[in-house]
């Protein structure tokens, strides 16, 4: 057997046969053993040669929840889909070419060969509870150092950035990049595609919190690059803070300008890149993207300044735990995610046929976008992530506007009925929306119905799509 892991490649020979693409693979239905519910679905595993990072903490986890789920539809869904990631998603795990010591891994979000700081965030949280220490590199907690230190390494170089190529040491071939006209400058060596997201620096955050929560690593920070991204991501933070007008009422030179030559409205920035007109001090961050990667319409995008402050407040905790931590940052990152609060309740807040609700979008002048996505972070996901109590009042108000035809992305069929997006269009909700709903919910009737809609939408493959149709169940995007 040759086994190509330690290159990072797909196609790993085993016993003189090829491994499948897995895009190629996971289209397909007629993978035994079936389960015996009714959906009879298959298994879309690799064989374990061909996973990209084997674990034993999931595979004990799946062996021991194997007799505790009595639909076997819905263990299969489980058995396909929770070690996804591991299966086919670390691209390649390896240590930097300056420091033997300092573990690096290349996560891709499935069908690009390129690393998102959100998605990979969100691709590790899937294993945060059987996350603990070790010094294993074999272990779930050396995977999780090597994604921390890869996203630093991005944030310091390129900020502004949301997608990277694969580091230089993977030997990996890079993706040939979009041709965006951007602000700053970026190097395609490094960047597969600079969307500014704010929810992105905040999924830095986030995947570095979880991993100082579950093993209280705090020496762990100090060694490599870590102080200087989170340095990085609050000047950030301070400059997306610049209105569009001074107060002479010139244009302010934004810090930030995104062009694409496109025919979808949402992958490029009005007004020459700049993005809609923000006003000056509300104490909000601007972000030109949404978690989607489509733009903003207005750019106080309020689910990923929630974010943003949330992970902000619990990542100062990892720089009060640091032997020398440099002057200030602490209190810094402390005052930055109180003023947000503030700023949310003040510009966020607004009224509507729900009562008091969350908006999703603001620009300061009175403008609002009332919608959600399924993206995360949404407004439906701000008591996932921890930004608001789920028995909150106004947070519940925004929930029930959200999971309803007041919310324009809200797709309504029998096959499906969930937010959804521009990403995709309308009509066509989404499997992540769902799952974020049974997350934040204490209704046991709402959470079946969820858990049965996500088990009869695979259309035969046993896996959660991107989205479907709302009256089509073979109308899908994403078969995984």
């Amino acid at each position: 057997m040759l086994f190509l892991l330690s290159l990072g490649l797909w196609a790993t020979v085993v016993f003189g046969q090829t491994c499948p693409d897995y895009n190629e693979y996971s289209q397909q239905r007629n993978h035994p053993p079936f389960s015996s519910g009714r959906f009879r679905l298959p298994a879309q595993r690799p064989i374990p040669a061909c996973r990209t990072f084997n674990s034993s903490e999931v595979e004990d986890t799946l062996q021991r929840l194997k007799g505790k789920v009595s639909d076997p539809d819905l263990y299969r869904l489980f058995e396909n889909t929770y070690p996804n990631t591991l299966d086919t998603a670390i691209k390649w795990k390896g240590v930097a070419a300056n420091n033997s010591e300092e573990e690096l891994t290349f996560v891709i979000t499935g069908d690009i060969n390129a690393m998102w700081l959100r998605d990979s965030a969100n691709q590790m949280q899937s294993y945060l509870p059987l996350l603990k220490p070790s010094d294993s590199p074999t272990s779930l907690a050396s995977l999780w150092r090597g994604v921390i230190n890869l996203q630093a390494r991005y944030v310091n170089t390129s900020p502004y950035c949301n997608s990277f190529q694969p580091p230089p040491e993977s030997k990996l071939k890079r993706e040939e990049g979009t041709g965006d006209k951007v602000f700053p400058k970026y190097s395609n060596d490094t960047v597969f595609e600079c969307k500014y997201e704010l929810d992105s620096l905040a999924a830095f955050l986030e995947v570095s919190d979880n991993y100082y929560n579950a093993t209280q690593d705090s020496a762990f920070f100090e060694k490599f690059q870590w102080v200087a991204a989170v340095q990085s991501v609050l000047k950030v933070a301070k400059d997306m803070m610049t209105p569009t007008y001074a107060d002479d009422g010139r244009v302010n030179e934004s810090p930030y300008s995104f062009t694409r030559q496109t025919d979808r409205a949402s992958e490029t920035l009005l007004n020459d890149g700049l993005g809609s007109p923000v006003l000056g001090g509300t104490g909000l961050i601007r972000s030109a993207f949404r978690p989607s990667d489509d733009s903003t319409i207005f750019q106080l995008f309020i689910p990923a300044n929630m974010m943003f402050s949330r992970y902000l407040e619990s990542a100062a905790n990892i720089v009060a735990a640091l032997r020398s931590p440099p002057a200030g940052l602490e209190q810094e990152m402390r005052d930055m995610a109180a003023s947000l609060r503030r700023a949310i309740t003040s510009y966020g807040i607004v009224d509507s046929q729900n009562g008091r609700i969350f908006a999703y979008e603001v620009d300061g002048y009175g403008s609002r976008n009332i919608m959600d996505d399924a993206n995360i972070p949404s407004l439906l996901s701000s008591a996932f992530f921890g930004y608001v109590d789920r028995t909150d009042e106004v947070y519940q108000n925004t929930r029930r506007l959200v999971l309803s035809s007041l919310n324009p992305y809200w797709a309504k069929g029998p096959v499906i009925s969930s937010v959804g997006g521009p990403h995709v269009g309308p009509g066509k909700g989404w499997p992540m929306a769902l799952i974020v709903r049974i997350f934040t919910s204490d209704d046991e009737q709402e959470i079946v119905a969820a858990l049965q809609t996500l088990l009869s939408t695979t259309d035969g493959l046993g896996l959660i799509h991107e989205s479907i149709n709302a009256f089509n169940v073979s109308d899908w995007t994403r078969q995984w």
